[in-house]
């Protein structure tokens, strides 16, 4: 059962990550690569919520670990992605953009986190 909640959790995870990035495309063309950071961010605020409701309330919950922590933001948010995009920014010419990408994403993912954990 939990390989099978990872599964789905993970499927609708990459779908809505995949869902943004279209929705992104259609309002953004520049060069950062927002639609990645975006997703980045909103699977941060998804798990502190998680970890926050289920977790630290005492709840073992196999099912939400598995299937919401684990399966969907381990598939909404994409660290490959993240790194690919900052590469090929690289490659391209745009450091300081890269740069900005890294050091955006990272700080701001942490200290959502960190924030938002009690």
């Amino acid at each position: 059962m939990t390989y099978f909640l990872v599964f789905v959790g993970g499927g609708l995870g990459s779908l809505l990550r995949y869902i943004l990035s279209l929705l992104t495309a259609k309002v953004y063309d520049g060069a950062y690569p927002l639609a990645t950071f975006i997703s980045n961010l909103l699977s941060c605020l998804v798990l502190v919520i998680i970890v926050e409701l289920f977790l630290k309330s005492g709840v073992d919950n196999k099912i939400v670990k598995a299937g919401l922590i684990i399966g969907f933001c381990g598939g909404f948010s994409t660290f490959s992605t993240f790194s690919f995009e900052t590469i090929a920014l690289i490659k391209n010419g745009n450091h300081v953009v890269a740069v900005g990408n890294v050091i955006i994403s990272v700080v701001v993912c942490l200290s959502l986190i960190y924030k938002l954990t009690k």
